[in-house]
């Protein structure tokens, strides 16, 4: 099956959200930066990265801090070939701290559903264990069901 190209309707933006969740959810930095144009750009909280190479660098660093990473994300808005998703993930650190870390990220496309643009804004919540709430991939039962703000 072809993957969703722009202009995206209600259901292929559904479609590639879900996608990005399921591929980030790999912690594969090689397999997420293939959904990313050659010369994709990002800027990641206050990191800006420029191509897929430095997008397995920067995934690389990340999830070698971030254990147990489990990631949901939310189709928010969508028009043309843009998605604006809201999303949630829980990890620890290595001296077993848990965290979640809530955020929003605006996504471009282009024509081929290559994500041209990627825009994250995120913000960091210590966690107890007892807290926690996203445990591994999300099963399909749950695909398409909000999640909780708080």
């Amino acid at each position: 099956m072809k993957p969703p190209v722009p202009p995206f309707d209600e259901e292929s933006a559904r479609i590639k959200v879900q996608a990005a969740e399921d591929a980030w959810n790999t912690r594969d930095p090689r397999k997420v930066a293939l959904a990313y144009t050659e010369d994709s750009v990002w800027r990641n909280r206050s990191e800006f990265v420029t191509g897929r190479e430095e997008i397995v660098g920067f995934l690389t660093r990340k999830w070698s801090g971030e254990l147990d990473y489990a990631l949901r994300k939310e189709l928010w808005a969508f028009t043309g070939d843009r998605i604006a998703v809201r999303f949630q993930y829980e990890c620890r650190d290595a001296a077993g701290q848990w965290w979640r870390s809530y955020g929003n990220e605006l996504w471009e496309f282009d024509a081929e559903g290559l994500m041209r643009r990627r825009e994250a804004s995120i913000n960091d919540l210590p966690i107890g264990e007892e807290e926690r709430r996203i445990f591994g991939p999300r099963p399909a039962e749950e695909y398409g069901r909000p999640f909780p703000l708080a």
